[in-house]
């Protein structure tokens, strides 16, 4: 069943992160036929929590609010490679997984349910700019720096930004069906499913040649590769004979 969903919060979140998890499941579209959730938003460190942003968000909830969540969402947030998390949390989080709850982290949540051990002898993702980091912290997971999500049910793990997206349309698609997941989608504006991963995101110059005029080709290949390339016209741009460049 996926009908009760929580987001939780700790100091320094990311609004947009959060905002994807509200976004997905904290809209009513019943007028539009579509499921409704127990939508609601958890602190984990006091009523009043500050947001990376720079404002502040407060909400009624606290931990108790997990008890009876069919999926527990954690954002990123700010420096949570680099700090502790609330002893409390964290044992909620391995209580709910052990009922059968499904627990999602959005880029750097990854580390909360490291923290919590949930991580360990599983497959997953974060964003390529914290997969090292997470993978010498957590040692007993593998990191997939590549992809866009990881689904080792019940634990499901996102990369930066807005592969949460991608990530929770899966969890509707995967519980309520593709029609449903389709419909929200249609109705955020966003693909449905997206095919590739996140190194199409992740800068990795070519090496710079001894050679300035095959360089100067190599760099002008980089910007056309949704282009048929062939040896002539590559030989061209180099100034030389197909025959010289080919050899």
């Amino acid at each position: 069943m996926l009908n009760n969903v929580v987001a939780i919060l700790l100091d320094g979140v990311h609004p947009f992160e959060l905002g994807v998890v509200c976004e997905v499941f904290g809209i009513d579209r019943s007028d539009e036929g579509l499921p409704v959730y127990d939508f609601a938003v958890a602190s984990a460190e006091g009523p009043t929590l500050s947001t990376h942003a720079g404002f502040t968000m407060s909400t009624p909830h606290g931990l108790e609010r997990l008890e009876s969540a069919d999926l527990i969402a954690v954002p990123a947030g700010d420096t949570y490679g680099e700090r502790d998390f609330p002893p409390e949390l964290l044992d909620a989080l391995r209580r709910a997984v052990d009922r059968g709850t499904r627990v999602l982290s959005v880029c750097s949540g990854a580390f909360v349910l490291g923290a919590a051990g949930l991580l360990d002898g599983r497959r997953c993702a974060v964003h390529w700019r914290h997969a090292e980091r997470l993978a010498r912290q957590y040692p007993r997971t593998v990191v997939e720096p590549d992809v866009l999500y990881v689904d080792e049910d019940p634990v499901i793990t996102s990369a930066g930004t807005a592969a949460g997206i991608d990530a929770c349309l899966h969890i509707v698609r995967k519980e309520q069906g593709p029609e449903v997941a389709n419909r929200i989608a249609r109705r955020m504006v966003v693909p449905p499913h997206r095919d590739g991963g996140q190194a199409q995101y992740i800068e990795r110059p070519l090496p710079r040649s001894r050679c300035d005029t095959v360089g100067e080709v190599l760099a002008w290949m980089e910007q056309h590769l949704d282009q048929e390339i062939t040896v002539e016209r590559l030989a061209e741009r180099a100034h030389m004979s197909p025959r010289t460049f080919a050899r």
